[in-house]
């Protein structure tokens, strides 16, 4: 539905996870025959979920911790692991960082240059722990680092920045040919982030198995206030998977599209489904688990950029185990905990046995989901208060 802005612009109307709700079907099914499994090209996982390639989330012993639960951890290869033998000094330099010098702290600290030889050396310490390995480069960097990476033993790569399109243009260097790019490569390759139809259909042509969807949406991103752009996170994903199923049509392929922040709770993770995502990438609330490298910190890719950060340094604490936190059993009430067995839970009540017949359901606009009948949650602050 557009909007008249004013005479000279109009806008459609766009919808956060927050304004909707999953609609229960005439159906029920028992949780224990519910199937959250996917694919990512030859690997299937147990668990819809990728860990954010963000230094306070995920490091080598993180990614074989959720190897083994059957998530995959994506490792920032042009982060703290790479620039750093001892990462962890420098982990806890950052936890220790005052709030009104951390983004100016982490732009010193991500002045040390990667090295190559450690990007082997993390991924060897994945591939040991008997896991696949995932990791991120930025479309800047990743034909300079890539064979390093493939060498090690990478099993899946995820070309990832704010915003990226199949038709980058620039007068100053050689713009990376993704298609050609991803053509060449041995191993499964996801991209993003984009936010919008077209350019979710132009990066699924690239042959990418994957497309992350989300500018903006997450905890520790500032991108929405320093550059004005984003597409709240349902309609971002709507529109993208409107983009595979134009993709299948015309190929034959299907492509996952994979919602990529603003997910905060297991209900968050259903919606951003049924909305018709395939999986989801997640980062603030595995920065909660004991395994999380951050201290209880967390901070984005582009926190410390050195001209224009778009990203700030949050404390989520350290609250529980990545399995409680992935799979359960929860402690809490406030769905931060058990994200998948709720995940399979919002299935079962609505009738859905797997990912994509769920991602059929109906969802209504429902701006008082949150706040209809939990007065006293919210005056007490309890469950969802």
């Amino acid at each position: 539905m557009e909007v008249e802005i004013g005479r000279g612009k109009k806008g459609r109307r766009a919808y956060g996870l927050d304004d909707i709700a999953i609609v229960p079907s005439r159906r029920t099914r028992d949780v224990e025959d519910i199937d959250i499994s996917w694919q990512i090209g030859p690997h299937r996982l147990d668990i819809p979920c990728l860990a954010s390639a963000m230094d306070g989330v995920v490091d080598p012993k993180f990614a074989v911790a959720m190897g083994k639960i059957g998530g995959l951890a994506v490792l920032n290869l042009e982060g703290i692991q790479t620039r750093f033998e001892d990462a962890e000094d420098q982990l806890k330099k950052i936890a220790a960082l005052p709030a009104d010098q951390a983004t100016q702290g982490l732009q010193e600290i991500y002045q040390e240059p990667v090295k190559e030889e450690l990007i082997t050396q993390r991924i060897k310490e994945i591939k040991q722990g008997g896991v696949l390995a995932a990791a991120s480069l930025t479309p800047q960097k990743v034909t300079q680092y890539y064979e390093r990476a493939l060498e090690a033993g990478l099993d899946v790569l995820i070309i990832q920045g704010t915003v990226v399109s199949a038709e980058h243009v620039s007068s100053v260097v050689e713009p990376l040919n993704l298609k050609k790019f991803i053509a060449e490569m041995p191993v499964p390759v996801i991209v993003g982030g984009c936010a919008s139809y077209t350019t979710a259909l132009h990066l699924m042509r690239t042959g990418a198995v994957g497309v992350l969807v989300g500018v903006g949406p997450g905890a520790a991103c500032t991108t929405r206030g320093v550059l004005g752009i984003g597409v709240p996170q349902a309609t971002a994903v709507a529109d993208a998977s409107a983009a595979r199923v134009q993709h299948l049509l015309e190929t034959g392929d299907y492509v996952n599209v994979i919602a990529d922040g603003g997910m905060r709770t297991g209900g968050d993770i259903a919606k951003a489904i049924a909305c018709g995502a395939d999986g989801v990438m997640i980062g603030s609330p595995l920065s909660r688990a004991f395994e999380a490298p951050g201290h209880g910190y967390h901070w984005g890719m582009a926190t410390f950029h050195p001209q224009l950060p778009r990203g700030t340094r949050v404390k989520t604490n350290q609250v529980a185990s990545l399995e409680e936190i992935l799979v359960g059993p929860a402690r809490e009430n406030d769905g931060t905990l058990n994200l998948f067995g709720a995940l399979k839970t919002s299935l079962a009540t609505c009738g859905y046995e797997n990912i994509h017949a769920f991602q059929k359901a109906e969802v209504m606009v429902a701006p008082s989901l949150q706040t209809e009948g939990k007065k006293l949650q919210r005056e007490q602050d309890v469950g969802m208060g």
